[in-house]
């Protein structure tokens, strides 16, 4: 069952060519100059009060009505990726290399009907910011924009997101307190021998031997030193070293990412890190060099308050009904920078389903496309939200 207000449903062909526009001219992280500019002129053609620049290219709309204090801030990734489009539909990627694989475009679109649609019936009382983000694939450009004072110049009292998640039914949400994504951290390692002749490695000190090593023994880190309750990874990504057949070269470069629900955990495992590092420097011969996250590469917890996901959950049921939402999804291991607004304010983050992901459409795969059908039910859970919080 999905109960969409009564205006909701006419808007549908038009967030469907906004989306299809946003996919056909995607554009990644901070430089969505076309994107913003696009967004923007949607926004003061509402007639609401617009904002563009926080973290370079970000937009914030506000539509206050009434006399309520309250503030709540709905948000909405605007980036594409570095990923070739290989769908051959009529609105898909003009820009080589570049492609909307993860439904950012779906989701400004869906943020746009429903700023539409509460500026034309002004249905609440309190102020909404509409939050139009550069940056979420691996940028941290929610960071950028908290530190560009987003909530300074914006204080909302309450924050708010939705992603697409393909293989939840349409017409479905998962909404859940507590951890919904996990931290995402990145590390570089650097292990330095001593170069020689491949035909005389007893000259040398190995630092590819020493790299093997280390990958095997980095495996043991969740397996044997984490407790099996709870979930972490640890993942190897890249290996760099050497450049000619006949010489075990100098230095190698280890590079990878690990995962976890917790602050507990995240310590324990960069610990860990510290400690195998120490033990390859004393049985290999070898100089060892550790960064965490390079660029500010890493995200904490997206973790959800209580009364925001209640708040949420109830909103998400007048639209799909209690059927309709899943109050237990497992929590993903992959990673949102909405986790920075979590920090600064409480607040929910939640998945609309995108439906099947049959032919590859799942996300960052470049067969993915947004599924249109489900633009009217995350706009109406937007309004639908608005309305619960802003009485």
């Amino acid at each position: 069952m999905t109960t969409l207000a009564p205006d909701l449903q006419p808007l549908f062909l038009e967030m469907r060519e906004w989306r299809r526009h946003l996919h056909q001219f995607p554009e990644t992280a901070f430089e969505e100059v076309h994107t913003a500019q696009f967004i923007a002129d949607k926004l003061n053609s509402f007639g609401l009060t617009v904002h563009q620049g926080l973290g370079g290219t970000g937009v914030v709309a506000t539509l206050s009505v009434g006399d309520s204090s309250e503030k709540i801030a709905l948000r909405a990734d605007m980036d594409a990726l570095f990923i070739q489009e290989q769908n051959t539909f009529a609105h898909k990627s003009c820009h080589e290399g570049k492609m909307h694989a993860c439904g950012h475009d779906g989701h400004s679109a869906m943020l746009l009907g429903a700023a539409k649609y509460l500026a034309e019936h002004q249905s609440f009382n309190g102020t909404v910011y509409f939050i139009f983000q550069p940056a979420e694939e691996g940028r941290a450009g929610a960071k950028q924009m908290l530190e560009d004072g987003l909530f300074k110049q914006f204080p909302a009292d309450r924050v708010f997101g939705l992603h697409n998640f393909p293989n939840i039914p349409v017409g479905h949400f998962a909404i859940k307190p507590g951890a919904m994504m996990a931290s995402f951290d990145c590390f570089q390692i650097t292990l330095k021998g001593k170069a020689t002749h491949a035909a005389m490695p007893h000259l040398g000190n190995d630092a590819i031997v020493a790299a093997a090593q280390l990958i095997n023994h980095l495996q043991t880190i969740v397996s044997r030193s984490v407790d099996p309750a709870d979930s972490a990874v640890v993942s190897i990504t890249q290996v760099h070293a050497g450049n000619t057949w006949n010489a075990i070269p100098e230095t190698v470069v280890l590079r990878g990412t690990f995962r976890c629900f917790s602050t507990q955990v995240k310590s324990q495992i960069a610990d860990k890190l510290k400690q195998l590092l120490a033990g390859i420097e004393a049985g290999f011969d070898v100089q060892t060099q550790l960064d965490f996250n390079p660029e500010n590469a890493g995200y904490p917890v997206t973790f959800n308050t209580d009364i925001e996901t209640a708040m949420a959950i109830k909103a998400a049921t007048a639209v799909v009904g209690e059927n309709g939402v899943n109050l237990k999804p497992t929590p993903s291991m992959g990673s949102e920078d909405f986790a920075f607004m979590l920090q600064e304010k409480p607040g929910c983050y939640g998945w609309i389903g995108n439906g099947p992901s049959e032919n590859s459409c799942l996300l960052h795969n470049p067969h993915y496309d947004f599924n249109d059908d489900i633009l009217p039910i995350g706009a109406a859970y937007w309004v639908s939200l608005v309305k619960t919080v802003l009485v």
